[in-house]
């Protein structure tokens, strides 16, 4: 045994340094609002948008329950982290080298893919609010801009912008909900599971997909950037992880309502894809004028600008220990950590060679490959986490109990629905 697996023993993480632990309870802004921040970006908005136009209120019950998987994903991720003191790539290779095997070709092709989606969405709302300059320059000053940001700073700084950005959004869309006055009778009405005819599939998807991607695997690495680290932090690691989702599930309600209350009734289609929050700008500046029109784009560019900077410090940060522990320097080599030559690498790889995609046209074995990895990672995730969260890969007094296992198992059965139908339609969008 290294001195290191020493130092990352269950009995040597547990000692308490109760001060410090106290100390964080008052801290709520943490990496758990950074990773709620990062997985809600302009495709949930399109989505919650949708659904509000087309059904009103009666998928609300499927947002709550989006809400609750995530907090029980997230909370698997920080418990494995904080019980064990091994990051979830650590934990993934215990359950053999298949983890390895899908991961590295995923976080890869992945990267090269959403580096120019991410950087497209954030420069529409900028586009709209500027047209005089094109999206294609937009997309890339984003992606610079991004780059610098997290190239530069370190997590603490990350985290500031990060919170600042998530106040800009949640103020934005919340006042928008507040402006467009919900029904509060028809809303609670829609807390009763009902699946509209035709729209099994959509509602799954609505209950899983908001908020969910690979930044969900990142909250324990960004628990670590922030300090919390062994097994005392787990009440504000909890603490952190539900009033971050509770304030995610507001957010995307308020999107609920703006569908229900100001898109249903102006008779508007919302278009796919990120464009159809274009299609909400032009409704809300008909209704309430250029004001509220442009408050909107402003915490449209929010969302999707939190989206890149998350994902180019938290997913830069899982490849740089991937690839630590290929070289086999393991997790703690600095060269593995935030600001090391693995997580620049990757930082480089996300922002610059997406470029070309956003003048050319996606190769298709590329979006087929894209498509077949990412519909598979969110079930990888859930019944990853269901193995290591039970027997030996984690002490006794951290495992899951049998309600935790019946819930990770039930969130890990619907994404593995959801990413069997993603899996398809990219079949059949490339194929036919």
């Amino acid at each position: 045994m290294t001195a290191n697996d020493q130092a990352r023993k269950p009995g040597h993480a547990e000692r308490m340094d109760d001060d410090s632990g106290k100390e964080a309870r008052w801290k709520i802004v943490g990496p758990g609002l950074v990773v709620a921040a990062t997985g809600v970006g302009a495709a949930d908005m399109v989505a919650t948008l949708a659904a509000g136009s087309r059904y009103g209120y009666g998928l609300l019950w499927a947002l709550v329950l989006g809400v609750i998987l995530k907090i029980i994903l997230v909370e698997g991720a920080g418990r494995y982290t904080l019980a064990t003191g091994y990051t979830i790539f650590e934990g993934w290779r215990k359950l053999g080298r298949w983890t390895t095997w899908y991961f590295g070709p995923y976080i890869i092709i992945w990267g090269f893919v959403y580096g120019a989606s991410a950087m497209s969405s954030t420069a529409l709302p900028l586009a709209a609010l500027f047209p005089g300059i094109p999206l294609r320059v937009w997309a890339v000053l984003m992606g610079l801009l991004g780059f610098v940001m997290v190239w530069f700073n370190r997590y603490a700084v990350f985290e500031k912008v990060t919170a600042a950005l998530v106040g800009i959004m949640f103020v934005t869309i919340v006042s928008l909900a507040a402006i467009a006055v919900p029904n509060v009778p028809e809303m609670a009405t829609g807390l009763v599971p009902i699946i509209p005819e035709g729209g099994l599939l959509y509602t799954l998807a609505l209950a899983g997909g908001v908020g969910g991607t690979i930044t969900l695997a990142a909250y324990g690495y960004w628990l670590r950037e922030k300090g919390w680290y062994t097994p005392k932090w787990m009440r504000v690691m909890r603490i952190d992880n539900s009033v971050a989702y509770v304030l995610t599930g507001i957010f995307v309600i308020s999107m609920l309502i703006v569908g229900a209350e100001v898109v249903r009734s102006a008779g508007v289609a919302v278009g796919a894809g990120d464009k159809g929050l274009l299609d909400l700008n032009v409704v809300l500046k008909a209704e309430y004028g250029d004001v509220i029109g442009t408050m909107f784009l402003v915490g449209f560019w929010a969302a999707a600008f939190s989206s890149i900077i998350g994902v180019w410090n938290g997913v830069s940060l899982m490849f740089a220990d991937f690839w630590g522990n290929m070289r086999g320097v393991g997790s703690d080599h600095p060269d593995a950590r935030i600001g090391g030559k693995y997580f620049k690498f990757y930082l480089i790889w996300l922002t610059f060679p997406p470029m070309a995609l956003l003048f050319l046209d996606r190769p298709i074995g590329l979006v087929l490959a894209y498509g077949v990895l990412g519909s598979l990672f969110m079930p990888f995730l859930a019944l990853t986490l269901l193995g290591l969260l039970n027997g030996r890969w984690i002490p006794r007094e951290w495992a899951n109990r049998l309600h935790t296992n019946i819930a990770l198992g039930i969130t890990a059965l619907l994404f593995l629905v959801l990413g069997v139908n993603q899996l398809w339609n990219s079949l059949q969008d490339v194929l036919g």
